[in-house]
Order: structure tokens, then C-alpha cells, then sequence
């Protein structure tokens, strides 16, 4: 197939087509990164903004290296040093960034939708590096990508989702991506975090953690978002810790090959035990490998469908 979208913005738009194409370019990109010069001139020529209005380290650095190795040009901007603090709009904004030729902006953005309101007012790519508690696509792809690598597809593929469900937009990321791949959903947490409603797009719903995860290839854990909330959701991090959190003694009723995932930052001891981070089942940090030939595939997709 051929992709031809100028932007990036949810897996909710996305066939599952268009996921596995980004996934196989990803692959052809890992190889990049795997050779002694690490660097190919394939967005040569092209400018990327990444414009990021909220915190973030792994997609930041992500997006920024893979750009490098692309041989992009880069401008990079926060907020903090933005004319947003003089009360320009976000859209103001960025249609004079656009203004100054560039070809792609990567955003992160506190509001849902901010990304898909600029997209529809931009002729240059638009990506979406996060957007409130909505979607976060890159994210998303670098699991799938490591998912796929580690069992090698996702038709009837298990995957148990433990976390704030509610505020996380990994999650719904993740959870269109491997509906539309042929995975088995599973989304547990305090009942508070885990709204029933997911089970109108054929995702199980349970509360209890062993229930959740005993039968699972895939256990992918969330932080706790509590930049995201306004009330208290449960007692204690360790009464959410005692019941939902992944120990070592969790392996007794585990499947033994079980992929152990979390999109970072962990806060150790709460959702997942410090020796199950760094033990033989976690493929935390390949997740954060793999975040880099996943954002050089979405960047040079995208930016090839860009019509000035």
C-alpha cells in the first residue's frame, strides 16, 4: 500500500493496513539504527518543530534523534518560551511557524483534539506527540512494533492492559491498535480507573489483577495519571500497589514467556516491582529503542504526503 496522510494523529482513524505499514517501514528502519553510521538523508532538505506544551523526556528525545538520523532540519520550542505566554492562541502560533516554510510540526499538548484542530487549518504535517488524556499514536506503534517482534503477530494474542485506564491516553492508543490487529483486550485496575464503557468496543473489563493477567502473552502496566486528576481515585499507592501492582511473586500464576511492558516513566514499587522492571521478562527499555525507528517511520510517511 501507499500511505498518504499528512498527519498523525490518532489510531482510531487508521486501518489496520495503514498500522502494519508503519510497523514494516519501522522495521526497515531499526536497521538504521543498527549499523556503525547511523544516519540516512531521507528528510533532507525538510524542517520538523516540535513543539511541546507539556513535560516529556522519551518522546521528546525520541522524535528529536530520529529527525537527526533522517537528516532533518530541527527547531525545537516549549511553551514556557513561546508567545503563548503573551496570549497569542496555539493556533496564531503555529500558523506562523508555518509560515516560516517548515514542513512538519510534532506537538505535544495538554488539551484533547489540539492536534486534530490544527491539522485541519495547516498545509504542513501535523503529529501528534500526545494530547491530553486522548491519544498518543507513537507510542502506541513502538508497543505494537515490540509486541510483534517479541510473538511475532497479534491474531488471538492476549493482552492485559493494568492501570488508570481512565486518564490514559496509551491506553486507548493501544487498545485500537491491537483491536484492528486481531488481539484479545484486557483493561483491570481499581473500578474507579476502569469505566465499564470499554466493553462497548469488545474490550474484557475486570477488576481483579490474577483474573486479568493469568492467561495473558502481554502485560503492559500504566503510571498512575495524577497530572491527569482532580480527586482521589483510591486510598493509598500501596493499597493500589497490594492489589494491582506486578511482583515478583505475580510469576507464580503468570504464563512464563509473558511480555512485561510499561510506556514510562515507571514509579517503581507501585504498578510494577523494581526487580520485575529490570528482570528477564520486561522489555521496557526495548520499548524505548524501538520508540526511535517507529517515530522515523511516522516521520518520514507523513512527511512524504506534505504539499506545499
Amino acid at each position: 500500500m501507499q500511505w498518504n496522510r499528512k498527519d498523525l494523529l490518532t489510531l482510531y482513524d487508521l486501518s489496520g493496513e495503514e498500522i502494519e505499514y508503519l510497523l514494516d517501514t519501522a522495521a526497515e528502519f531499526k536497521k538504521v539504527s543498527e549499523r556503525s553510521v547511523k544516519k540516512v538523508p531521507a528528510l533532507r532538505g525538510k524542517t520538523v518543530v516540535n513543539f511541546f506544551v507539556e513535560p516529556s523526556t522519551r518522546t521528546r528525545v525520541s522524535f528529536e534523534l530520529a529527525e537527526q538520523r533522517l537528516s532533518a532540519d530541527i527547531v525545537n520550542m516549549q511553551a514556557q518560551a513561546s508567545s503563548l505566554l503573551k496570549g497569542e492562541t496555539l493556533l496564531d502560533t503555529v500558523r506562523n511557524i508555518e509560515a516560516l516554510q517548515v514542513d512538519l510540526v510534532v506537538m505535544r499538548h495538554a488539551a484533547p483534539g489540539a492536534q486534530s484542530f490544527i491539522a485541519k487549518h495547516l498545509k504542513c504535517g501535523v503529529i501528534n506527540a500526545g494530547d491530553g488524556a486522548h491519544a498518543h499514536p507513537t507510542q502506541a506503534l513502538l508497543d505494537l512494533f515490540t509486541i510483534r517482534e517479541k510473538k511475532g503477530g497479534f491474531k488471538g494474542l492476549k493482552v492485559a492492559i493494568i492501570g488508570d485506564i481512565l486518564h490514559s491516553r496509551v491506553a486507548r492508543s493501544n487498545i485500537w491498535g491491537l483491536l484492528k490487529l486481531g488481539a484479545e483486550v484486557t483493561v483491570a485496575g481499581p473500578a474507579t480507573l476502569v469505566p465499564r464503557e470499554f466493553e462497548s468496543i469488545g474490550v474484557r473489563v475486570c477488576h481483579d489483577l490474577r483474573e486479568a493477567t493469568s492467561d495473558a502473552d502481554v502485560v503492559n502496566l500504566l503510571r498512575i495519571q495524577h497530572e491527569r486528576q482532580n480527586a482521589s481515585f483510591f486510598p493509598s499507592t500501596g493499597e493500589y500497589s497490594r492489589f494491582f501492582g506486578i511482583k515478583a511473586d505475580s510469576f507464580k500464576y503468570l504464563k512464563k514467556d509473558v511480555l512485561i511492558m510499561h510506556p514510562g516513566p515507571i514509579n517503581r514499587d507501585v504498578e510494577l516491582a523494581g526487580d520485575v522492571a529490570d528482570g528477564p521478562n520486561s522489555v521496557i527499555l526495548e520499548q524505548v529503542t524501538n520508540g526511535l525507528a517507529v517515530r522515523m517511520a511516522v516521520l518520514y510517511s507523513v512527511s512524504g504526503c506534505v504539499q506545499k
